[in-house]
């Protein structure tokens, strides 16, 4: 969600070509079309774009004027936000994945996700990002929940095949597991659990044989989750610049909530 007082970026529209379940509560919608050229793409392996929604029985088309509709219509109504990691960008075709995790009837993205069909088309603006795994780490450790997945998976595929490490996965049910390939000395444990687990990867990070050698590290996921993961990598003594992470999201609060309490003590994982 932008922050107050500032513009939004111009949106982009784009089609959806294809839908994939890759689990049973992950679908994966591969999009293209004309509005590919409008977006700015960067070399980040943690790339993500903002998708625009608004309410379906108002029967609007995108791109969606937000500041008009935001004058016209009660609040309940207005145009949200929602951030969404790119599993992959094939700039060649022209055409992109993202990755939608689907538990229930809430919210705005993960509804529309599970029943968009191709030739829908949807409206988003980016990328951003800011991470990439650094070649020059004696070894790698990834740690994240369903929602640092598709960035996981992204930074796996751009290591080497002789790369080291580990790769920490929480999932909220047994069949949430998918395959993700990457370099055979990056070892994947997936751990099953609830968002309110929130020590269930700090506690598996924690008692790994950490290797000998610089690590470059990257832990994204829920946010209280991430604060304990936080809390093994000072004890480990990982320095801040050989470290990306933050918390995604935050259980029981809508994504615009946890934007704003980004600003507030709770929502501030210590450095």
């Amino acid at each position: 969600m932008s922050q107050p007082n500032r513009p939004p970026r111009p949106q982009a529209v784009l089609t959806v070509e294809s839908s994939q379940w890759v689990s049973p509560t992950t679908v994966r919608l591969v999009a293209g079309g004309p509005g590919f050229s409008e977006l700015s793409f960067n070399d980040f392996t943690d790339a993500y774009v903002k998708l625009v929604f608004v309410r379906p029985e108002l029967g609007l088309t995108p791109p969606y004027d937000e500041a008009a509709l935001r004058e016209q219509l009660p609040p309940e109504d207005w145009p949200v936000r929602r951030t969404y990691t790119l599993r992959w960008v094939d700039r060649t075709s022209e055409r992109l994945a993202i990755d939608f995790v689907v538990h229930g009837d809430d919210g705005f993205a993960a509804p529309w996700a599970r029943n968009a069909r191709p030739g829908d088309q949807f409206s988003l603006s980016g990328a951003g990002g800011a991470y990439s795994p650094d070649l020059t780490a004696d070894w790698h450790l990834f740690i994240g929940d369903e929602s640092a997945m598709p960035a996981i998976a992204a930074a796996l595929e751009r290591l080497p095949s002789d790369a080291r490490g580990a790769a920490f996965f929480q999932v909220t049910e047994e069949s949430g597991r998918f395959e993700i390939t990457g370099p055979v000395g990056i070892r994947q444990t997936w751990l099953v659990g609830p968002a309110e687990q929130t020590t269930l990867l700090a506690d598996a990070a924690a008692a790994w044989p950490w290797p000998h050698g610089r690590v470059h590290v990257f832990a994204h996921g829920e946010r209280e989750s991430m604060k304990a993961v936080r809390a093994v990598l000072k004890e480990r003594g990982v320095p801040r610049e050989d470290l990306s992470l933050s918390g995604y999201w935050a259980n029981g609060r809508t994504e615009d909530r946890f934007q704003a309490e980004k600003r507030e003590p709770i929502g501030k994982i210590p450095d």
